[in-house]
């Protein structure tokens, strides 16, 4: 058996988390060509966290140069996000591009509730890809990919 036959066998699900402060977007589309690319099989699920930034930039990535699963999710509902994220969110469940949209119903956003929804997405996936812009711990994107550590699961790191 060749290697892209036992990939074509292999259901990815993977987690995107990323900064909301993103370079211009001809880096992204080189940045995801590399890292997201390899990941995005037809089988594929991706989990994305539905905020600006590298969420919706992959968002509409994916959604143009795959035919994976699109999962997105947020802390509350979709209409808590910035206006911007809402319009993708809705651009790309039009055009039938969405899996599934899971809104997990906060009380109200902040840390705690980007935490969970992180943590939500990580404990369904496999494999976590993660875009920080520099090394601050305390950055939601490092706490993902932390987390993901602590689960045990591989991550991938491109800095933006």
């Amino acid at each position: 058996m060749t290697f892209e036959e036992e990939q074509a066998g292999v259901t990815r699900h993977v987690t995107i988390t990323g900064t909301r402060s993103v370079p211009a977007e001809s880096q992204l589309a080189g940045l995801f060509d590399d890292y997201l690319r390899p990941f995005a099989a037809p089988d594929a699920h991706f989990y994305l966290g539905g905020a600006v930034g590298i969420d919706t930039a992959a968002l509409d990535w994916l959604a143009e140069n795959s035919e994976a699963s699109l999962i997105v999710v947020v802390p509350c509902t979709v209409v808590d996000q910035p206006a911007a994220a809402v319009a993708s969110i809705r651009r790309q469940r039009d055009a039938g591009r969405l899996a599934e949209v899971v809104e997990l119903g906060a009380d109200r956003l902040g840390t705690a509730a980007y935490y969970a929804r992180n943590r939500w997405m990580v404990d369904r996936s496999e494999f976590v890809v993660g875009f920080p812009r520099g090394t601050d711990p305390t950055s939601g994107t490092w706490y993902t990919v932390n987390y993901a550590a602590e689960q045990g699961k591989p991550r991938l790191i491109a800095p933006v």
